[in-house]
Order: structure tokens, then sequence, then C-alpha cells
């Protein structure tokens, strides 16, 4: 895939932070790069044999979020309103020394 098409599929994603995630999973091994000398240049990104080996346990692992995303919520929910009715305790001072 191209850049700016990981880009579109991913919502919510900055340029530098899918920069930065391209490049630490190059690194790792996980996807190729290649840039074809066109004007403007064409960089492609592409899973490795390494990186294919990984969609099968992240598909297992959306497949769990999707089925527990009721349960998921109603639990930040409960915790969200137990953190909202608690006081605020009072800030911990250094003891001097």
């Amino acid at each position: 895939m191209r850049f700016n098409e990981i880009r579109r599929s991913i919502d919510g994603i900055s340029q530098r932070m899918l920069t930065l995630t391209l490049r630490g999973l190059e690194r790792d091994g996980l996807v190729t790069r290649t840039v074809t000398p066109t004007t403007p240049p064409r960089v492609d990104y592409e899973l490795t044999e390494l990186g294919r080996t990984l969609i099968a346990p992240i598909m297992g692992l959306a497949e769990w979020a999707e089925k527990n995303r009721g349960a998921i919520q109603a639990a930040r929910s409960r915790f969200d309103h137990r953190s909202a009715n608690t006081a605020p305790s009072r800030p911990v001072r250094p003891r001097p020394r």
C-alpha cells in the first residue's frame, strides 16, 4: 500500500505518527519500504513474510475486542462513575531531608 492509502485507512492518525510507526515496523522486519524514482517519488509498503505471520493473531485480537466491546464500555462507565464520585485525595508532599 502507498503511504496515503494507509493513512486514510487509519482514522485519526497523524502523518508523523504513521511515519514513525512504519519506520519501526520496517526496522523490526515486519514491512518493506520500496521507493520508485518517479516524479513525485512513489513509496510502497508491504508486509514481509514475518509480518504476514501476525495477521492471524491480530485478527483474533480484533474479533475478541469486537465481541467484548459492550463489556469493556460498561466497565469504563462504572470506573468513570466511581472516579467522578470520589473526592480527590490530598497531594503527598515529600518529606524534608
